[in-house]
């Protein structure tokens, strides 16, 4: 029976699953300790024969005997299970414990208990380390969160809209200031220099006022009176 929490299979497959994980892991860690044990042991010209030969007769009894160890974890973890109605780290570690003492119960209760004793210790450490590695790796990173402050007289959910070459966060430019008018330059210039410019239009006219007027100014008649 599994329960949400277990991202294991559930339990009447977890037996089959469990028994096959284990006979491969202890057959294929046997050949390697077996092959390495065999060429030290065989000699020369014959290691890589007796490498084999030592894989041959000592890895699939290994591969056995990690499996029945693997088969019987796996039923009492079930047990515990359907016992206890939950599946935590008690479970575990409570039936390496039992899986320990049960395979050691024909050589007396000392034994047994021993060996109860350090499966219960195994399973305990295997199961703290997974504890710690998972809070390590599940542990959220305290980063500063990033905060827009809301634009005033803006939607909430809509988007400012800034110039060209401005970011958000940053002070808008200052506009350069206002070069001097050139009325201010043509007043004071004309203070010195506009003002004979303005007036030469006012004399021409009157000299041109005074010549219509020479003109217009009545001229003696000539007589022949002799004086």
């Amino acid at each position: 029976m599994g329960t949400p929490e277990t991202s294991r299979e559930p339990c009447p497959d977890r037996i089959l699953d469990d028994i096959g994980g284990a006979f491969g892991m202890g057959a294929v860690g046997g050949s390697a300790f077996h092959f390495i044990k065999g060429i030290y042991n065989s000699p020369k010209g014959e290691r890589l024969v007796g490498g084999s030969q030592a894989v041959r007769m000592n890895a699939p009894r290994v591969g056995g005997s990690f499996a029945v160890w693997g088969g019987l974890f796996s039923a009492f973890d079930c047990t515990m299970v359907y016992v206890r109605q939950k599946e935590d780290p008690w479970n575990s570690i409570i039936s390496g414990a039992a899986t320990g003492g049960f395979l050691q119960m024909r050589q007396g209760f000392g034994p047994a208990s021993r060996a109860a004793l350090f499966g219960g210790v195994l399973l305990a450490l295997i199961e703290g380390a997974g504890i710690m590695l998972n809070k390590v790796v599940t542990a959220p990173q305290n980063l500063p969160m990033m905060t827009e402050e809301p634009v005033p007289g803006m939607a909430p959910g809509s988007f400012p809209l800034y110039p060209a070459g401005q970011f958000p966060g940053m002070t808008p430019p200052t506009p350069p200031a206002p070069e001097p008018s050139s009325s201010g330059s043509s007043s004071w210039f004309g203070g010195l220099f506009g003002g004979g410019k303005k007036q030469e239009p006012a004399a021409s006219s009157g000299s041109k006022t005074e010549i219509l007027e020479s003109f217009d100014a009545p001229t003696p008649m000539p007589t022949f009176d002799y004086k």
